[in-house]
């Protein structure tokens, strides 16, 4: 039996996240129909990342176990026919037999997206976190280097989350300023920010806590200076609040 690795897209706007509910819409359930009736077979379909309700993916990886003849990289093309526009596979490929999206998986990298906005955009509100305040990005990058390496996240985790251990290890994290990707004219006031963060792992919503603290670092609720002591006190109260899902992405799973 053949191992297939897809390399998935999807805008998570109309989906209730990516794990399989019984009760609701989800990416995981759209692509496993799509697949099993490509092949005939029922599927086992393994995603990396249990994206929540609303949050996008440029490359979320899944794989799935088939008997098909169809070649690997054909997945691809032929499931695509059978998808939804805002679900497209990238990629697609054989892999090993031993190979598990969820388990083989190294480390992720996350993009959060905020439109730093005294009014709100058409074209971003499903897309990127609409701030109304202004945002001094200088401040939230100084707080950057504070996350970077081994540390107990418990105050960057939401209630809820049932993992045996809370440290982590975040290998990159950035915040940059990419106004050029704001669709149309806007005012002189908007900004659209870029916060990249990747690590061997996340605890549940620690990215969205995370975006979350840097927006009150860059309004002034929170000093950049306070987050080693705010990471020391594991304390989730004293983190800033969890950033809306919708402008978060996973880019791309590590192996």
């Amino acid at each position: 039996m053949r191992n297939i690795k897809l390399t998935i897209e999807y805008d998570g706007t109309n989906y209730h996240g990516w794990q399989s509910q019984t009760n609701a819409v989800t990416v995981q359930d759209v692509v496993k129909r799509a697949i099993e009736s490509l092949t005939g077979e029922d599927c086992d379909l393994v995603g990396s990342s249990r994206t929540d309700v609303g949050v996008h993916a440029l490359g979320q990886v899944a794989n799935f176990h088939t008997n098909s003849g169809i070649p690997g990289e054909k997945f691809a093309y032929a499931l695509n026919n059978l998808l939804p526009e805002d679900i497209v596979i990238r990629e697609s490929e054989d892999v090993s037999p031993d190979f598990h999206a969820r388990f083989s998986s190294k480390g992720k990298k996350y993009r959060y997206l905020i439109y730093n906005s005294r009014k709100p955009s058409a074209l971003l509100r499903n897309r990127a976190a609409l701030v109304h305040l202004p945002l001094d990005i200088e401040a939230m990058q100084k707080a950057l280097p504070y996350f970077l390496g081994r540390h107990d996240f418990s105050a960057f985790r939401a209630s809820g989350s049932d993992t045996k251990t809370s440290e982590r290890t975040i290998t990159g994290i950035s915040i940059s300023e990419n106004s050029n990707a704001l669709p149309g004219p806007c005012s002189k006031d908007s900004k659209l920010i870029e916060l990249e963060v990747s690590g061997d792992g996340f605890l549940y919503n620690m990215v969205r806590i995370i975006a979350g603290t840097l927006i009150y670092v860059g309004n002034g609720k929170i000093k950049y200076d306070d987050i080693p002591a705010i990471i020391e006190s594991r304390d989730r109260r004293r983190a800033g609040q969890t950033a809306p899902a919708h402008g978060l992405y996973l880019v791309e799973v590590y192996f």
